[in-house]
């Protein structure tokens, strides 16, 4: 089990990497489209190449950080019934959802991905807009975004598995409403302590 989690740390460490890096695409989409709308509007000059790149960009966010959201365990659960159940039935839980759900998707796309980008690679394809930009760069996105997702799901069934046995605790427990609240109530306690914060009545 010590090998297994190493290689879900690793696969953690991977995703989070290609995540942090990844987001700073939305600054880049964000400056094309200020340079953009700058230049039709100063010059009357523009491109549909640099509509697509746009939207190249946020098809990287959203593949890329994908698996990284699932990693950092924020994707959306409904914490007020989360927070209810026990380890066990967290876990139950989570390993339906994993093997019934996540897998087939991730497995499926993954496959389909393959022919997908490799017909457009061998085609060359191009858009159809005027000026557009080479099509299978996108397509590679999908196909790598749904590999990385699929190799998530094997680091989140190893921590489960682990969590199962008491070798992990297990993060989810909380819940982001509770884990809020709590974060809450440590603030408080802390301006509390700091005589800057009180209320003038309690100070002196």
């Amino acid at each position: 089990m010590t090998s297994l989690l190493q290689l879900s740390r690793g696969i953690d460490g991977l995703t989070r990497a290609i995540g942090r890096i990844s987001a700073w695409a939305i600054l880049v989409a964000i400056l094309v489209s200020a340079v953009n709308a700058i230049v039709r509007k100063a010059f009357g000059i523009s491109s549909n190449a640099w509509l697509e790149l746009q939207w190249y960009l946020f098809g990287a966010v959203f593949m890329f950080c994908a698996p990284w959201t699932l990693a950092a365990n924020e994707h959306i659960r409904i914490d007020i019934l989360s927070a209810k159940l026990s380890q066990r039935g967290r876990n139950i839980i989570e390993f339906i959802g994993h093997f019934l759900f996540l897998l087939p998707f991730a497995l499926v796309m993954t496959v389909l991905s393959v022919p997908f980008f490799l017909t457009s690679y061998r085609s060359g394809e191009v858009s159809s807009s005027a000026g557009g930009l080479t099509i299978w760069p996108a397509k590679a996105l999908i196909l790598i975004g749904f590999a990385l997702l699929l190799l998530q799901w094997v680091s989140e069934v190893i921590k489960r598995v682990a969590i199962a046995r008491g070798l992990m605790e297990d993060t989810q427990g909380v819940g982001h409403q509770a884990a809020a609240e709590a974060e809450a109530e440590r603030l408080l306690a802390q301006s509390g302590d700091d005589p800057a914060v009180k209320p003038p009545a309690l100070q002196g």
